[in-house]
């Protein structure tokens, strides 16, 4: 039997999960006060049957308890939309962002991609919760994306042949 070995520190975990791109998104919802949202990478597909995704919400975040029991909208960002990343993330001031008409959550006007869930079932993560949404509705656009890798925000240059093309 091997013996245990130490846990990574958490630094060094953030440095090697640094290295990892991600896409950006803005996960919004109905505020006790207005159209609320915020700043998350940790986002992926679960299931097609039923349709379900993922978030993951840091337990600290303002954000946390209202989107356990609330329908919520996953806003992937394009890479010209950088400055509302860091609006949501409240790292800067910026003017009140630009929602979607006629829309049953709040939705960021014009994002890459928009999908709007409905709470499925919540897990522990640890210091966050792991948040499934039932897809009730989405929609896309064409563009160039955000990313996040380094640190740092960039963007991935939209291909006209993905890898669904070869499946």
């Amino acid at each position: 039997m091997s013996p245990m070995l130490a846990p990574p520190s958490p630094a060094a975990l953030r440095a090697c999960m640094a290295r990892f791109a991600t896409g950006v998104t803005v996960v919004t919802y109905a505020g006790e006060d207005g159209p609320r949202g915020a700043t998350m990478n940790s986002f992926t597909s679960v299931s097609a049957k039923p349709p379900l995704v993922l978030v993951s919400v840091a337990r600290r975040a303002r954000c946390h308890d209202q989107l356990l029991d609330r329908p919520f909208c996953v806003n992937i960002l394009g890479a010209e939309q950088e400055p509302l990343a860091w609006q949501f993330a409240g790292a800067r001031e910026a003017a009140e962002p630009r929602w979607a008409d006629g829309t049953s959550v709040p939705r960021l006007a014009n994002p890459l991609a928009w999908v709007e869930c409905e709470p499925w079932r919540t897990y522990d993560g640890g210091d966050h919760t792991l948040v499934l949404g039932r897809v009730t509705d989405l929609g896309h656009r064409d563009g160039d994306a955000l990313t996040y890798a380094w640190s740092r925000f960039g963007a991935a240059t939209e291909s006209t042949d993905g890898f669904e093309y070869l499946i």
